[in-house]
């Protein structure tokens, strides 16, 4: 009794990815890890080449780039506005001053103490995030941004309330160990701040390029177009308004840890309300729903207490007037900003620059072609 056999399908050969063009094209994480790397010695490069104060800074624009990147997300992407980034910002700062203290009191310290705390810090802030998520996805509008600006309120006064164990007015240290020894004892301690900062939010930056490039991604601005249509093409959009708060309270707190670290202190007033407001000023600014937007966001963050330190040096004023002018001064500036930028570039200052570069880009593509 012969039995026939069914001949097998030809194996299916798999084309590679090619642009519309018809050129090869990288995958995307890949082409987001390449972009990673070329950053990361550019960050290198300039952390050899200036001085100690402003690797100091570039950290912090590293850490402020967390926060105002993960908003990009949230606010530039799904369409939910936040005024209470802040407060997750010190939700990851005091979370990495509690493992980081604990972790000392044990003896435990070195790079593996850091990681595990800042990556506690992401977690404590996901959850924050899912509680304040869940209730935001039911609001819309002016009550979605009250609910947010509660929680930059109540999450300061907390720290107040208990404390014992959050320090009160005073704050808390952060114990952060000095750099490996396999570095040199002369090894600058802002460089190694930078590349703590700069490992961080490169990672972060990867993460967020994959998944705003993802299906994720698009449905995250499918809900920020039109709900309604989202919800008949069969995207849940409660659920998915909760994932993209949690993705940004997970920066946020990333954020807040890694400015507890460079601070190596933490208190309620470095995370008030106008941080909150200065963060989402930023990101409108940068270019909002944008990451390249985000980075020129956070360099503003980190400019603009330079910039005000210098104009009120440059006016002959009382102590007291100056100490009111450089606390009011930043606001006004961030706000006239706004307003220009909302007038002279609509898509913030990444839109302008990416119109200017497109008739270079445009002709360069013709000649490859």
């Amino acid at each position: 009794m012969s039995a026939t056999r069914a001949a097998a399908p030809p194996a299916q050969r798999v084309e590679p990815r090619r642009s519309r063009t018809g050129r090869w094209r990288p995958p995307t994480l890949l082409r987001h890890v390449g972009i990673a790397l070329v950053g990361a010695v550019v960050l290198l490069a300039i952390g050899d080449a200036v001085d100690p104060f402003r690797n100091y800074q570039l950290a912090t624009v590293a850490a402020y780039l967390c926060a105002t990147a993960g908003l990009t997300v949230l606010t530039g992407l799904n369409g939910q506005l936040s005024l209470g980034h802040g407060a997750l910002m010190a939700t990851g700062a005091y979370t990495v001053a509690l493992c980081l203290a604990g972790f000392a009191d044990r003896g435990v310290t070195g790079g593996g103490a850091l990681v595990a705390s800042l990556g506690a810090a992401v977690l404590v802030s996901v959850a924050v995030g899912a509680v304040v998520g869940t209730a935001a996805a039911r609001l819309r509008g002016p009550y979605l941004a009250g609910v947010t600006l509660a929680v930059a309120v109540v999450v300061p006064a907390l720290t107040v309330t208990f404390d014992d164990l959050l320090g009160g007015e005073q704050g808390l240290p952060v114990p952060v160990g000095p750099p490996p020894e396999a570095l040199g004892l002369a090894f600058p301690y802002e460089r190694w701040q930078l590349w703590i900062a700069g490992a961080a939010t490169l990672l972060c930056l990867v993460l967020l390029g994959n998944l705003v490039s993802s299906r994720y991604g698009r449905t995250f601005r499918a809900v920020r177009d039109d709900e309604v249509a989202a919800r008949l093409a069969g995207i849940h959009v409660a659920r998915t308004q909760v994932l993209a708060f949690v993705v940004s309270a997970a920066c946020a707190g990333l954020g807040g840890g890694l400015l507890a670290v460079l601070a190596q202190s933490v208190s309620p007033g470095a995370f008030s309300l106008t941080l909150s407001l200065f963060l989402l000023m930023a990101v409108v600014i940068g270019g909002l729903g944008r990451l390249a937007g985000a980075l020129w966001g956070a360099v503003l963050l980190v400019a603009l207490p330079d910039l005000t330190h210098t104009l009120t040096g440059l006016l002959t004023l009382s102590p007291a007037a100056a100490q009111r002018l450089e606390g009011n001064l930043p606001l006004a500036i961030f706000g006239i900003t706004l307003i220009v930028v909302m007038i002279a570039a609509p898509g913030g200052l990444q839109g302008l620059l990416s119109r200017a570069v497109a008739p270079l880009r445009a002709r360069w593509r013709s000649r490859r072609s």
